[in-house]
């Protein structure tokens, strides 16, 4: 302002609030706190990015962002002149304007990393899991499909298990493609009468194997190896050989990057034998994966879990050790962090010529390797 007075502290704490609340762009919020020391004091003391990613993910009301000091395994440097309720409030403002900025990336449709397991499975591997993976209904000449077995009770479910391509996943949309039996007689489509999806994390320390398909001699059990944080409503699924779209009621926030379909209900027997089946040629996940150069580590059943930065140098090393054609993506952690810095810059030497100097470009950055609790 032209008499010098700060434009906060002219309006008032209260006003400044709720203006700032309109913003919808965490970079928005991020140009804010780079104006001056006591516009971003301001933003990092009222929490200002985690209201902003509440209001964009307001499913993440239910996970705690717990940055409490003395469980901080990244220890926060001592100052004389800075308390350690200031150092826990910064890092509050780092996580969620990165957690803000990095789920509020382009909606993905293939947020499936790989199939877990199959409650049943008619003839493996030809009509395994896996084949759910493809796009298509066909690969050649080859039908592909997954395939329970059959049974004379047409209320008897089947499960579909999942990793998503990261372990902290915004989820909006299911999408299922039953199959229809072209070499049959009559062209059946073994379809389920409904559908209800449970998401949540494994109970095992160690990650779950891929691609194993669950006999009757040995069956999956769920309330063993996965706790369900969101379970969805029944969704009615028709009798059709087309991709049907199951938008949730609200997207959910997926902590631990397992995702289970449930099938509800026979409707087509086999000719053959009389048994009812269910067949699925295709399941898609719609979706905001959280970024690669975050990783999550749950620590109780509860869900609580702690959010790991990586480091670029670390990012380079599993892509390195990852199996060909299983690269992990490169981190945009530090481009982002770049446009930032370049934000700043322009706007201080627009408004603040001569103060250039009072803003740190560290304070935006996040440690890397660093471990913050959720």
């Amino acid at each position: 302002m032209e008499d010098g007075r700060d434009f906060i502290d002219c309006l008032g704490s209260d006003v400044s609030m709720k203006i700032l609340m309109c913003l919808e762009d965490p970079s928005d919020l991020l140009r804010v706190s780079a104006v001056s020391s006591s516009w971003r004091q301001f933003v990092v003391a009222n929490g200002l990015c985690k209201l902003l990613c509440l209001k964009l993910f307001p499913e993440m009301s239910d996970v705690c962002c717990d940055i409490d000091s003395s469980q901080i395994i990244e220890p926060v440097e001592f100052r004389s002149y800075e308390s350690m309720e200031w150092s826990c409030l910064k890092r509050e403002h780092k996580v969620y304007a990165f957690l803000a900025r990095g789920l509020d990336s382009s909606v993905r449709n293939d947020c499936l990393l790989k199939a877990i397991s199959a409650s049943s499975t008619d003839n493996y591997p030809d009509e395994s899991i896996q084949n759910t993976l493809t796009s298509n209904d066909r690969i050649g000449q080859r039908a592909s499909y997954w395939s329970s077995k059959g049974e004379s009770d047409a209320t008897v479910p089947e499960t579909l298990t999942y990793n998503l391509m990261a372990k902290m996943c915004l989820v909006t949309e299911i999408h299922i493609q039953p199959f229809k039996a072209y070499f049959q007689f009559g062209f059946p489509i073994y379809s389920a009468k409904s559908v209800r999806f449970l998401m949540g994390h494994s109970t095992c320390n160690m990650e779950p194997k891929s691609g194993r398909d669950e006999s009757s001699s040995s069956q999956e059990s769920p309330h063993e190896k996965y706790v369900w944080t969101y379970i969805s409503p029944e969704f009615f699924m028709a009798q059709e050989n087309r991709l049907q779209k199951f938008k949730l009621p609200k997207p959910v926030l997926c902590i631990g990057g397992i995702l289970q379909v449930q099938l509800l209900g026979r409707v087509q027997r086999q000719e053959m034998d009389g048994l009812y089946y269910m067949c699925i040629a295709h399941v898609q996940v719609v979706g905001r994966p959280l970024s690669s150069a975050f990783d999550v580590e749950i620590l109780d059943r509860s869900g609580k879990c702690k959010l790991r930065h990586l480091s670029e140098q670390h990012l380079h090393s599993c892509e390195k050790q990852s199996p060909q054609g299983e690269k992990l993506s490169p981190s945009s952690f530090h481009t982002f962090s770049a446009r930032v810095r370049g934000w700043e810059q322009m706007i201080l030497n627009t408004l603040f010529r001569d103060r250039a100097e009072e803003l740190h470009d560290s304070d935006l950055d996040l440690d890397e390797d660093a471990d913050y609790e959720i």
